[in-house]
């Protein structure tokens, strides 16, 4: 990494039993030129992958549902989440993870999928990129009934329905995840089902 605008670097490790929580101490040039010393803290959990599967044919899509501490640490009330399909890439590139991933979480396997781009989750205090993925299924690419791996403690509640109603839980604020919010406006502004 290299900037004129960054020097003296210096990083603290805060924890380390899951993902890795960073402090960071550097000296920033300002744009009036002005140097500053800022102090933040960086959360590094890999890089992850989502997709929204869709079966055009049939006019639906699928979704999952699963516990989320964070959210409801922060008036979530059940911590209940509907999302895309996700995961960490855990050293997969990113269309090998998602299609792990969705044979896990909702038991299609899938041949291809598109990547439609990357970005990053929470800038202001998280390193990961995700990247986003469509991918079409058809009843033929069943393999399991899904709901996550036993050995990883996941417990996740499979959800295909129509678009037009996730479109209808998306309008009335039903769905709070970005990652599913942005896909489900990608279906929307490309047409997908």
């Amino acid at each position: 990494m290299s900037s004129d605008r960054l020097k003296n670097i210096k990083k603290e490790l805060l924890s380390n039993h899951y993902y890795i929580l960073n402090k960071l101490t550097f000296d920033y040039k300002l744009s009036n030129g002005n140097w500053v010393t800022q102090v933040r803290e960086c959360y590094d959990r890999g890089d992850g992958a989502g997709i929204l599967l869709y079966n055009k044919e049939r006019g639906r899509i699928i979704l999952t549902r699963q516990f989320r501490m964070p959210t409801f640490l922060n008036d979530n009330k059940d911590g209940l989440l509907i999302e895309i399909c996700a995961g960490m890439l855990d050293k997969d590139n990113p269309e090998a993870c998602i299609i792990r991933e969705t044979e896990e979480e909702v038991g299609y396997r899938l041949k291809e999928v598109k990547k439609v781009f990357e970005a990053y989750s929470s800038p202001g205090v998280m390193t990961e990129k995700m990247h986003f993925f469509v991918g079409e299924y058809t009843d033929a690419m069943k393999v399991s009934a899904g709901g996550g791996l036993e050995s990883e403690h996941e417990d996740i509640e499979v959800l295909e329905l129509p678009f037009t109603e996730a479109i209808e839980m998306l309008n009335n604020g039903e769905i709070h995840d970005t990652r599913t919010i942005v896909l489900l406006q990608y279906a929307l502004i490309h047409k997908l089902v």
